[in-house]
């Protein structure tokens, strides 16, 4: 029963936060080939700008998070991802199990390999890499250094731009749009604002692969993220930061597309969504109080905005799960690729090389798993490509904590962690990733008990 005084409480944290954002759009004719089809392999032109965000959470230095957004693809090595870290660790002093770095997943972005620097545009690759390295240490130490107090709150909304893509056609399985079935259409997004009321920032936390744009593109774009942070940005005056959910198994309905104007599209449905759920949020540092009855032609319960203290708890931790493994040979992939393309059957059997060689003749690998709590909030790290059943079921497991859930987070990763039935019905991700089937489910389970450890 609802009495006098009761509260509409916002999830909200009340701590020292900072931001700065670092352009990192790469030179032009840098190696971009991402797509098996694409018959060309260097950037041709430029989108939106490509973009590094860093997020400073927390007073002292000891308990300081660091999370830091960007516009990229995806970590191809192992070495590459590490010297990225160790660069912001040692520049900034946080703790290893604070830092946090999350690629938005574009896929019409620049290869982050050194290994393909022999390549044609990989010349430009090292480079690239310490523009990204430089541009990370300078925006995380200005994010640092400018921190003040500030409030931070949490409002949820939907967006129809993702949809399931485990599409089967005449029982073969495709990566692509299945019309009729639901996606998870969760868009999460917290307004930071300083003591005074001003906005300092958006996050904006949403699952959909960025795969508008494929092979008949050669411009370098952040794809959807680029418009939805452009539209954001222009309504708050702050830097808007991205990050990708638990998109394994989510992308658009229309994709594969060199059409650059598709992929503002989407970004604007995106962002209108997520101005929808900032103006749901009551004026900062406050709440709804049921303050009084009065009696009218009915009576009406009058709900007044009152100020609020937020929670301050601020807890980060890190740790490792076992997954098992599952390793089928080159040969037995290559059994399936039998009616490909000779260049799309080249960048299979790259790709799948590539993932054979990174964990090696282990049959149990450590998948590492990073959770922090902001106050009423907590954000769960993993570098993989969970699908998006990892944070619908985290989400319904705690009903009262404003969860966001984020791939691509530091290394190493680049592999799908798809659900039991995906493995059933063959689908492109489970034979794809070396993950055995039920890694989804122990990533779950164990990012549970660290939530209800950090909530404790």
């Amino acid at each position: 029963m609802v009495e006098l005084k009761d509260r509409e409480k916002t999830p909200a944290a009340q701590t020292m936060v900072g931001i700065s954002r670092q352009d990192i759009t790469p030179p032009e004719g840098i190696r971009a080939k991402n797509w098996g089809p694409a018959e060309w392999e260097e950037s041709v032109g430029q989108h939106h700008s490509m973009t590094l965000t860093a997020l400073a959470i927390g007073g002292e230095l000891h308990e300081t998070m660091l999370i830091i957004g960007l516009d990229a693809t995806w970590w191809r090595r192992e070495e590459d991802e590490r010297n990225l870290r160790e660069m912001v660790l040692a520049a900034t002093g946080v703790s290893p199990s604070n830092l946090m770095i999350a690629l938005s997943h574009t896929h019409a972005g620049p290869s982050l390999s050194t290994g393909e620097s022999h390549l044609p545009g990989g010349h430009l690759i090292p480079g690239y890499l310490e523009k990204i390295g430089a541009a990370a240490v300078t925006a995380a130490s200005q994010a640092m250094s400018s921190r003040q107090a500030s409030r931070i709150e949490w409002a949820f909304g939907t967006c129809g731009l993702a949809s399931n893509r485990e599409l089967v056609v005449d029982g073969k399985a495709m990566v692509g749009f299945v019309p009729g079935v639901d996606a998870d259409d969760t868009v999460a997004v917290a307004r930071i604002t300083t003591s005074d009321g001003a906005i300092l920032g958006t996050v904006v936390n949403y699952a959909c692969h960025p795969t508008t744009l494929s092979w008949q593109n050669q411009a370098i774009s952040p794809d959807y993220v680029g418009a939805m942070r452009a539209l954001v940005e222009a309504e708050t005056g702050q830097p808007c930061l991205f990050f990708q959910g638990a998109s394994g198994d989510l992308a658009p309905r229309e994709q594969y597309t060199g059409d650059l104007s598709v992929a503002d599209r989407h970004g604007l449905s995106l962002g209108h969504a997520v101005l929808a759920a900032l103006h749901t949020l009551p004026s900062p540092a406050q709440v709804l109080e049921l303050t009084e009855i009065v009696e009218s032609g009915a009576p009406l319960a009058m709900w007044t905005s009152v100020p609020e203290v937020a929670d301050s708890t601020v807890k980060s931790l890190h740790s490792t799960v076992t997954l098992d493994l599952h390793e089928p040979t080159l040969g037995e992939l290559e059994k399936g690729w039998g009616d490909i393309n000779p260049v799309s059957l080249k960048e299979r059997q790259t790709r799948a090389l590539a993932l054979r060689e990174t964990l090696g003749d282990r049959k149990t690998t450590e998948y590492p798993v990073w959770v922090w709590r902001v106050g009423d909030g907590v954000i769960v790290g993993s570098p993989g490509e969970p699908y998006s059943q990892l944070q619908k079921n985290l989400r319904e497991r705690f009903p009262h904590t404003a969860l966001m859930v984020v791939n691509f987070v530091n290394g190493p990763g680049f592999m799908y962690v798809p659900t039991a039935d995906a493995y059933e019905r063959g689908a492109y991700q489970s034979w794809q990733t070396l993950f055995a089937a039920g890694s989804l489910e122990r990533i779950e389970e164990h990012a549970a008990e660290m939530i209800e450890t950090v909530l404790s």
